[in-house]
């Protein structure tokens, strides 16, 4: 179908830690839950209120499970995009046909960020090193000086 668009970006957080499992193919892949809020201020009781939506998130680009092995844990602020994607598959037990829609990142067209300040042990071994040793030392001293005034 011409025209069309299959993407989705979240921003939320991880409900648990990822789950990491081997593919047949012997490749990994990551799977998240990953929590989206919205909250509100009920009109008549003045009272706030909140609803949470939970999405399913499953990575097969292998850089991007690399990163979700070795940096996210339950309660991270991720940033993410993907496309959406229905499976069905068979409930043996029960005998039925049964569906799982998720959001799906693979190939080149996804992205994974990490927001937030909850990279403390990152931030803490920077500031061990010897500052003369990092790249953007320069740069940043430089950009220090600027003007912080807008002129507009």
């Amino acid at each position: 179908m011409s025209g069309s668009l299959n993407k989705v970006q979240l921003i939320g957080r991880l409900g648990a830690d990822p789950e990491i499992k081997q593919m047949v193919n012997g490749k990994n892949v990551a799977r998240l839950s990953i929590a989206t809020s919205q909250s509100w201020k009920d009109k008549s009781t003045g009272e706030r209120k909140e609803k949470t939506e939970w999405h399913r998130v499953v990575i097969f680009n292998e850089g991007l499970v690399n990163i979700v092995q070795q940096y996210l844990k339950k309660g991270a602020n991720v940033y993410l995009e993907g496309q959406l994607s229905t499976r069905k598959w068979r409930d043996e037990k029960l005998g039925q046909d049964k569906y799982s829609t998720e959001v799906v990142l693979q190939g080149y067209n996804s992205s994974l960020t990490m927001l937030g300040g909850n990279n403390q042990s990152m931030k803490s071994s920077e500031n061990n090193q010897d500052k003369s040793s990092l790249p953007n030392d320069q740069i940043s001293q430089e950009n220090s000086d600027l003007d912080d005034e807008i002129p507009f």
